[in-house]
């Protein structure tokens, strides 16, 4: 072998390992379930089953009964109003933590973080039992205290979505408090000062001030943020389809519901199928929001 060749094959050889790793931890399970999700394995023929082309597919997506896309509905407006309050809140209590009079803000963003530091099974199961049991539970405690009938809170779809929601922000908030908050800290105060002078108040500075500015630093993290709340499955799991502790609550996500069909009524080829859907789902809209972010500024 040549001098050159060798120079040219070294580093390949060093990334060799890496690529052998990344394609057994990540490329093999990917091509795996795109394979099972073309047959018809299931708990009855784990080891006699056999290919059925795209059918696994057309019953998601052309069966409306087989409640695929209503769990994507209910994932979009899980994913929408989570996005919706978490922005909204956090920019609002951030906002009060950069108030220049406000003593003690140290000690304020440290319990900030509490829910953020909790592992999330302790808290989302803390909330579940220590605070929406219909009959323990802290919520309906203080119900009665008012003279007011106790709730079943996660046993309707709509109480449980809510609640649920929620929990969801309780885990989320402080993550983006946090980034919102090194943002306002970065700007330059002298543009409120022009501001001020102008007698701008606080939502006309935050439109035209602060949301513009804070945009592009706070960007990166709102993008995590939305793809980690697409593809979440605890707390919608834990609160209401976790098995031995069901509500009655039949609302479900693409994930848990994928989970349902693997593990519950044990369909493999068809839960593999939906989650190869999820999967191409997530990719595209990556695709969009990279190419969206490449794109010239005219």
């Amino acid at each position: 072998m040549s001098k050159g060749l060798r120079n040219a094959l070294m580093p390949w050889m060093f990334l060799l390992p890496a690529f052998t790793f990344i394609g057994i931890i990540v490329v093999f399970p990917i091509l795996y379930t795109i394979y099972i999700s073309l047959t018809n394995m299931n708990i009855f023929n784990w080891a006699d089953f056999r290919i059925i082309g795209f059918a696994n597919y057309q019953r998601a997506l052309n069966v409306f009964s087989s409640g695929f896309f209503r769990a994507l509905l209910v994932t979009i407006l899980w994913t929408f109003f989570n996005m919706l309050f978490q922005l909204s809140i956090a920019f609002v209590m951030a906002s009060l933590l950069n108030v220049k009079k406000l003593r003690y803000r140290r000690i304020y963003k440290t319990l900030l973080m509490f829910p953020w530091a909790m592992p999330g099974y302790i808290s989302i199961l803390l909330w579940k039992h220590g605070i929406f049991n219909a009959q323990f539970g802290l919520l309906n405690q203080w119900l009665i205290s008012l003279g007011i009938e106790p709730q079943r809170w996660l046993v309707n779809d709509v109480t449980a979505f809510s609640m649920s929601m929620i929990v969801n922000l309780w885990l989320a908030l402080p993550f983006m408090i946090m980034i919102i908050d090194g943002a306002l800290q970065s700007l330059d105060k002298s543009y409120y000062e022009s501001a001020l002078l102008d007698g701008a108040g606080w939502y006309k500075r935050s439109v035209s001030l602060t949301i513009p500015a804070i945009r592009p630093i706070i960007a990166p993290a709102v993008i995590i943020t939305l793809f980690t709340t697409f593809r979440q499955f605890d707390v919608i799991y834990l609160m209401t389809k976790q098995v031995g502790s069901r509500t009655g609550a039949n609302i479900h996500t693409v994930l848990t519901y994928a989970h349902e069909n693997a593990f519950v009524t044990h369909n493999y080829g068809y839960s593999s199928a939906v989650s190869v859907i999820i999967f191409v789902m997530l990719i595209v809209f990556s695709s969009l929001m990279f190419f969206r972010k490449q794109k010239p500024v005219q």
